[in-house]
């Protein structure tokens, strides 16, 4: 069976294991706003804050990949009793993770805020980091609790994932009692941290350091996968694990297996939108392939074409099955262009929360924004014109699409003729539309608050002082702009035609 076959049937039949991961749970938080003016008060940049977002990140981040791809999961880890540990908490009900977290009232929740400005003529950047964390080893009674809480979920899981971010919580002690109470019988995969010393992963299955850390670790420079062979080895063989994953970033995934031999796995080369995630998604399809059985090297090619898929995107982001199984036949050159295509369509659906962070990808590459929304039911030449216009006016073209709910309180009965799901997919699947998005509303106004575009665009005939959400675009400087139509074509026009064709 060729490796596409076998990924392919391992895809399809891998069910819904269960896992668990342990590890540092962080809190990442970002402000964005416009750099404007410096301060009276001191030289240093102030900010009009306008947008905030909180993600999952650390041990919490390879949990929600995981769901991503369709594991049932639980979460171990350490929280503060403050309103970060709260959050992290709602995110992960929001998300289904099972909760096995423990409150330590003697520190806080780690937590990584980044305050990111805007500024005319510049790209987005961060200005300042804030970090909230006590790396300190846990306290005895805090430690037996966090004992005991991954004891009870191990046996029912087919994989224990480590996510080491050296913030106190995976000590050498609970590493070992970790991977001792898995027995050898549950695979142990742990992603380590930035240190010297890595006898205290000794007994894992498999440890997925990157490349600074292959270094730290094994005393030698890894600056080609020859020099990865050589670490991914003497790393194996110190640490007496059954294999070694060294990640090289665009240089691929080198392997070291419980053969002895060594493999080097090439990247396929993609656009980046932001590194951030990637090594999270590694250890996250690394536990999925252990849980389903699937061998080691096609578990290695799977990690690596969804790292790749992880840089396309912004922050922290999911990549589904489909989204991953697509990608394999593009990357071992066995999809057909219909696949392809496919799996274009399907990237440029997006939901808000998805197109807000591909948002904020594009404005940290200096790339404007367009915005257009409408029910676009039966897509016609009018609507295939104003927005090829649009699409000139910005970088990016979002278009938001209304829901069929939305439709029928907007036009009445016997509305919409197309389901909404299939006019996104004809809108994303012109050249000019770079991604698409249904809302519920009746307005787009929640849409533009979350994501302020630099160009809302209206086509037909009538007035700016019209079109619904100027006041909204021009209240943060942006623009309005109505574009030209094309006379005598309306959708109800062509579907009153149509019934009157259709008469006997």
């Amino acid at each position: 069976m060729s490796v596409m076959n076998e990924l392919a049937t391992v895809l399809e039949r891998i069910g819904a294991p269960r896992l668990v991961v342990v590890g540092d749970v962080i809190l990442d938080r970002y402000a964005w706003g416009n750099a404007e003016r410096v301060s009276p008060e001191a030289p240093v940049v102030v900010l009009r804050a306008d947008d905030d977002e909180i993600r999952l990140g650390g041990a919490a981040s390879v949990a929600y990949l995981l769901r991503g791809l369709g594991a049932q999961v639980t979460l171990a880890g350490v929280i503060g009793d403050d309103a970060n540990g709260r959050l992290v908490r709602r995110l992960l009900s929001e998300n289904e993770i099972v909760d096995a977290l423990v409150v330590d009232s003697t520190r806080p929740t780690t937590s990584k805020e980044r305050v990111m400005g805007r500024a005319p003529g510049r790209q987005p950047h961060q200005i300042v980091r804030v970090d909230r964390e006590d790396s300190r080893p846990l306290a005895a009674d805090v430690a037996g609790r966090l004992a005991d809480a991954v004891s009870t979920a191990l046996p029912a899981c087919g994989a224990l994932l480590i996510s080491d971010y050296a913030k106190g919580v995976c000590t050498p002690g609970l590493l070992a009692e970790w991977i001792a109470a898995a027995g050898g019988l549950i695979p142990v995969l742990a992603d380590p941290a930035r240190i010297v010393d890595y006898s205290r992963y000794v007994g894992a299955t498999i440890v997925k350091p990157n490349r600074a850390e292959a270094e730290l670790a094994a005393a030698m420079p890894v600056q080609s996968p020859g020099d990865a062979r050589l670490a991914a080895e003497r790393l194996r063989t110190l640490m007496q694990v059954d294999a070694v994953l060294v990640t090289l970033d665009a240089d691929g995934m080198v392997l070291a297996g419980p053969d002895g031999a060594t493999e080097h796995f090439p990247t396929t080369r993609r656009t980046v939108f932001d590194i951030t995630g990637a090594g999270d998604m590694v250890l996250a399809v690394l536990g999925l392939g252990y849980a389903a059985g699937l061998p080691l090297a096609e578990t290695v090619r799977l990690a690596n074409v969804a790292a790749g898929l992880e840089v396309e995107k912004l922050g922290v982001a999911q990549v589904n099955r489909d989204e991953l199984m697509s990608a394999v036949r593009e990357s071992f050159g066995l999809g057909s262009a219909g696949r392809r295509a496919s799996r274009k369509l399907g990237r440029k659906l997006a939901t808000l929360d998805e197109l807000a962070q591909l948002v904020m990808g594009h404005r940290e590459a200096g790339r404007r924004v367009a915005f257009t929304n409408g029910c676009f039911d039966l897509l016609h030449v009018g609507h295939i014109t104003y927005l090829e216009q649009a699409a000139d006016l910005a970088d990016v073209l979002i278009v938001a699409v209304n829901s069929d709910s939305s439709v029928r309180r907007l036009k009445g009965a016997g509305r919409p003729v197309v389901c909404d799901r299939d006019r996104a997919t004809l809108l994303a699947a012109l050249e000019c539309v770079d991604h698409v998005v249904i809302f519920d509303e009746d307005t787009p106004a929640d849409l533009l608050h979350r994501l302020r575009p630099d160009v809302l665009v209206k086509g037909g005939t009538c007035s700016i002082d019209q079109v619904v959400g100027r006041e909204i675009v021009e209240g943060y400087g942006g623009r309005v702009l109505v574009v030209g139509a094309v006379v005598g074509i309306s959708t109800t026009e062509l579907i009153r035609q149509a019934a009157g064709r259709c008469q006997p």
